[in-house]
């Protein structure tokens, strides 16, 4: 095998002529410089150089393995380079997607920070919710996955796997727990409780979310003795609120989708029993490794403390 230490010194003895000059230029010994020869000539099975007393000329082997060498050794030279810079986080890039409501909470901040502190690395954003999003990373679509999972779905999935979880494949960054909060309209007769047991909400049409919050929605219901007739499903969480708003049924929300969405015409409850879901950063074991995106992960979970 022709190894690009190899080729250096054959660049080094065709520029000099002779291999004590080779060495001075290496900054090496003139032995180590007719051994490295001599192992290229054993790797390419043919001589390169004719020696005739002082005199050193190359073969036509040679000539052909200089030329081809220097393009060789320059494009080394760039890959070293740019794999250096993506590991100094000069440059790069990392693909997040992230679920709505994340996107619009912790995703802003934290890439902010990541483009204050290497301007050099390029974040990009695509919104899709799990388990699509988590399948998207498996697959080499994205490198980091904001997702989240309900505790009794997440006990379910690994009951149904035979004990293994449903992300143990994956490297998982806490993020925050997100509590749930009821939503209903302004003048219903529930609105200035304060908080509300889910039962008390049994004979209200619903509003639901995405399938995995829907599918969770229906589980607290029927776990409180009622399944929940749903009207309206929508993944728009302003969408959901508008018609709570509009009168239309009542919701039960993430607290943290609210924090970007305008709550006219209705108003939030605690529920109780209080349910939270899970928000986490997703990666693979050997892209945590990455720089950028390690220095990601850290600044989603710095925008989750705040």
């Amino acid at each position: 095998m022709i190894e690009a230490r190899h080729l250096r010194v054959l660049r080094a003895v065709a520029a000099t002529g002779s291999f004590s000059a080779a060495a001075r230029e290496l900054g090496c010994t003139q032995p180590a410089v007719s051994q490295q020869m001599k192992a290229l000539e054993g790797a390419a099975g043919t001589p390169l150089l004719i020696r005739s007393g002082r005199e050193m000329r190359l073969t036509e082997a040679g000539r052909a393995l200089v030329r081809h060498a220097t393009g060789i050794l320059a494009g080394l030279t760039a890959a070293e380079e740019e794999v250096a810079a993506i590991a100094g986080l000069r440059s790069g890039r990392v693909r997040l997607v992230s679920f709505p409501s994340g996107s619009s909470t912790l995703v802003p901040m934290a890439l902010a920070e990541m483009r204050a502190a290497h301007p050099g690395t390029r974040v990009s954003l695509v919104e899709a919710e799990p388990p699509g999003s988590v399948e998207m990373l498996r697959s080499g679509d994205c490198e980091i996955v904001l997702a989240f999972r309900y505790p009794q779905m997440g006990a379910d999935a690994e009951a149904a796997s035979g004990g293994g979880g449903e992300w143990d494949d994956l490297v998982l960054r806490p993020l925050l727990n997100d509590r749930l909060v009821g939503v209903v309209p302004e003048g219903h007769e529930l609105a200035g409780a304060g908080a509300v047991g889910i039962a008390e909400l049994a004979g209200e049409p619903w509003i639901a979310g995405c399938p995995r919050c829907r599918g969770h929605l229906v589980e607290v219901c029927e776990s409180a003795g009622f399944t929940p007739r749903i009207d309206f499903a929508t993944d728009d969480y302003p969408t959901v609120v508008g018609l709570v708003g509009a009168g239309l049924g009542v919701a039960v929300l993430p607290e943290l989708a609210l924090e970007s969405v305008r709550t006219k015409g209705a108003t939030t409850l605690e529920v109780e029993p209080a349910v939270r879901r899970e928000v986490v950063a997703l990666t693979l074991p050997d892209l945590a490794r990455v720089p950028a995106v390690a220095a990601t992960l850290d600044r989603l979970e710095r925008a989750a403390r705040r």
